[in-house]
Formats: C-alpha cells, structure tokens, sequence
C-alpha cells in the first residue's frame, strides 16, 4: 500500500483525529493509538487497521515512554487545545529534537494562536466561525449544520490527512519533519474557496435560501414522493432539465423560463405536487439511466444494497459484520487494503508494541505495576 513502512503514534481524541488516523491506516500506515487510562472504548468507533496502548501521559515517565515511540515514528498526531502537549513536555521542539524527521501534526478547532485557540467547540461552532454556516439553511429558517461532517471531518481530519501526506513528501527531499497546524475553522473555510470566489456572481445574489445552489431552484432540491420518502434533483444545465422536465410529465412551453428566479416559488410547488405522485421506486423507474441528473435519497441500508454500490464493491463488511464505506479514492498499482478485523480493545496492545518499541520485559512489569500503562491483553482474549 501507498504508505507501507509509515509509523503513525496517534494521541486519542474525538472524531476527526481518529477519522485522520484510520485514513493512513487504510492506506498502509502502522498506527499505534494512545488511549487515556481508564477509557472503556473508543468512542469514535474509527478504529480500523490501528492498535491500542493505555498510557499515562500526565505522569513524567509516561510522557517519557512517549517520547521513546516518537523517537522511532514518523508522524504524530495530537487533538489538544494549544499549550497542552508543551505543559506536557512533549512539544514538538522536544520531540522534533529527538526525531528531527518526525512529523508533528495538530488538530485542533480553532488552530495553535489566536483568542479563540484554547476555547472549546465542536464542529457546529468551527462552522460557524468559517463563515460557512451562514449560507447552509432554508429561506426564513436559522442556519444548520450538516451533521458533523464539514468541519469535523472534511475541514478537519481530512485536512490532516492531506497535511500529513505534503510533509511525507516534503520529507523525501528535505529529510526534515516539520510541524502541522490543522484546524477545523480554517480548514472548513478553505473547502468554502469556491463561495468566497463566487461572492459577486449571480449565484449568490438572493438571501440564503433562495440562490440556485442552496435549495432556491426548484431543478436543484428535493422533493417527497407519495410513499414519503424523497428524491434529489440537480438537472441544472438545459439539456438535462429539459429531461427532467419530460420525466415530470410536464412541457416546456408550459412553463416559465428555467433561470427566471422570480418564478421559482411557484415552480417548486408544481414540481413538488407531481413529485407526490409517485412513489421512490415508480420515480427511479423513470429517470434511471437518464442524464435527468434525479436520484434517488437513499437510507444508509438502502445505498449498500443499491446497484451501482454493489457494482463497484463501495462498501465492506468486517468480521463483525459491520458495514462501512469502502476507503476511497481508489489507487490503480496501490489501493487501500482496510483491515477487516475488528476496532481493538483499549490497551490490547499495550505491551506488544512497547516490546517493539525496545521496552525490556523489565521496564514493562515495572510500567504496570506503577499504573503508568494499562494492559488488557487478557481481557481481549475472552
């Protein structure tokens, strides 16, 4: 795989550090995860392809038994409000002096500086400090998040994941690690270029809610079918709206120009009334395989099962049966190859990385016996 022979140390956190940390582990990475002691599970549930060790760091010699792991690793991953990790000592002046290829990436909310950095949040609020969150919403209704995944995820672990991935290669010709600031606020503004490029075009020029892209237009939103459930339309370009037009039932000259926004109230609700008239699967009927740019919206255990889902193999199943997400993109010489054993047990693996990190037996029991490691070994046997 693409990052076969790549150590990863990821310090636990909530989603998007785990989201970043299964991401290289799909593509190859070896990531030890470390957990606090006392955890239960992970809770996260992203713990595909990583092992897990229970280690003290608020403890001196358990920041030391870190400092070990990095000195031997290529990237580490931390999810601490700024200041954390150097109260730690374990800032990256240290542990970049230690392993000067080291890759110090930190993922956080708000970023290493400035007066919100050592607030908390969650990703509703990194929203909306991007600005992005202004423009997601219905006409005369409060602006809401997409779930967690813009800003958590995509401005956040993803970014990392891209970050980690410039400084691998930066790497191969510096031979130095550098420091990675990645932040969920201006992560999220920065997927959000493309509305910030477009702020003086046409596209925007209506209140949220009402512009072409954000559920304005009545050929790009969603509409309920007669069995409640729901179809997504995008037929923006003229020729694919004039098939969404024909798979309506409907005719051209009979309506008012497509771009005519004033129009489009009223457009919504004529499509919305024939929309109701069919069910989901008498609507895929008719527009499947056409370029009508009209899909069905499909449940989470409805899109395994979907034809094209199926065609492409977009999902996988572990040896718990659990279904999820194919890694994607799909590399032609060196694809992603995920794990499909189960997410590991907190600490399961305390004591067999520390052994490959040149712990002595010694120094384990000792480790253990003072609490400064966790080991359920034997739990994950039974």
């Amino acid at each position: 795989m693409a990052l076969r022979g790549i150590s990863v140390v990821e310090l636990a956190g909530l989603a998007p550090g785990p989201f970043c940390a299964m991401v290289l582990a799909d593509f190859g990475a070896r990531v030890v995860r470390v957990e606090r002691p006392g955890s239960h599970y992970d809770m996260s549930r992203l713990g595909r392809g990583k092992r897990s060790l229970v280690l003290d760091l608020k403890q001196p010699r358990g920041a030391a038994v870190l400092r070990r792991l990095c000195a031997r690793s290529d990237v580490l991953l931390e999810p601490f409000r700024s200041g954390v990790m150097e109260k730690l000592q374990l800032g990256p002046e240290i542990l970049q002096r230690d392993n000067p290829r080291l890759i110090y990436a930190r993922l956080t909310g708000f970023g290493q500086s400035g007066s919100f950095s050592r607030l908390a949040g969650h990703d509703i609020n990194y929203l909306a400090l991007s600005g992005v969150l202004s423009k997601i919403g219905r006409n005369g209704e409060n602006p809401y998040a997409p779930l967690n995944l813009l800003a958590d995820f995509a401005g956040g672990g993803l970014m990392c994941v891209f970050g980690i991935m410039m400084a691998l290669f930066e790497r191969t010709r510096s031979g130095k690690g550098q420091v990675i600031d990645a932040n969920m606020v201006e992560g999220t503004a920065y997927l959000s270029s493309f509305l910030w490029k477009t702020q003086k075009s046409s596209l925007w020029e209506a209140p949220r809610g009402q512009n072409m892209l954000d559920g304005g237009a009545p050929f790009y939103t969603t509409y309920r079918t007669a069995d409640g459930e729901f179809m997504a339309v995008g037929a923006i370009e003229p020729q694919f709206y004039e098939l969404l037009i024909k798979g309506l039932g409907l005719k051209s000259d009979e309506l008012p120009n497509q771009m005519s926004m004033d129009d489009w109230p009223e457009m919504k609700k004529k499509f919305a009334a024939v929309f109701a008239k069919k069910t989901k699967a008498e609507w895929c009927q008719i527009f499947d395989g056409t370029d009508a740019c009209v899909t069905p919206v499909l449940t989470l255990e409805e899109v395994v099962h979907h034809d094209h889902s199926k065609e492409r193999g977009s999902f996988i199943t572990n040896e718990e049966q659990n279904m999820s997400p194919r890694p994607a993109p799909l590399l032609s010489n060196t694809p992603a190859i995920p794990s499909f054993k189960r997410d590991p047990f907190v600490g399961e693996h305390t004591e067999e990385i520390l052994d490959e990190f040149g712990f002595s037996r010694e120094e384990i029991d000792q480790l253990k016996s003072d609490k400064i490691i966790e080991s359920n070994k034997v739990k994950a046997s039974l």
